[in-house]
């Protein structure tokens, strides 16, 4: 059984986390460097999620159905990309197994992956905080 009820649980979780990364002005400065717009496809429950990070532009997150072009397109279950969050996936590894796939210039994300190290615990206490203990235990 999936960790979320429905896409809307993931757009409460991980969506809010991605708001409040491109409102962080300490963090969002360096997802900026990127230069990309990155979309985010999850399955179970099947739910999108469409993150621009462009240098000296304000970052935007769209989600559901985006007009923003993404240049990479990042598959995956939505359980994994909630096990990411908690610290508990490596993307180099995941991408092998095919468990995350990835369209465009996977690069670009691979230059993210260092920076999200500090998100894994304000994923967990935004998730405590919400008093969803079952989904930092689950994963």
């Amino acid at each position: 059984m999936p960790y979320f009820r429905d896409e809307q649980e993931v757009y409460d979780y991980i969506g809010r986390l991605f708001q409040e990364l491109v409102a962080d002005e300490e963090l969002a400065p360096k997802f900026q460097k990127a230069n990309t717009t990155v979309q985010y496809r999850y399955r179970n429950p099947e739910s999108q999620i469409t993150v621009k990070m462009v240098e000296g532009e304000e970052g935007q997150v769209e989600l559901g159905e985006s007009q923003l072009e993404p240049e990479v397109i990042m598959t995956m279950e939505a359980d994994t990309a909630h096990k990411f969050w908690l610290g508990k996936v490596n993307v180099t590894v995941a991408l092998a197994r095919g468990q995350m796939k990835a369209k465009g210039p996977v690069a670009k994300i691979l230059k993210l992956v260092p920076l999200v190290k500090p998100v894994f615990p304000r994923y967990r206490k935004m998730l405590e905080d919400a008093g969803r203990e079952d989904l930092v235990e689950a994963a």
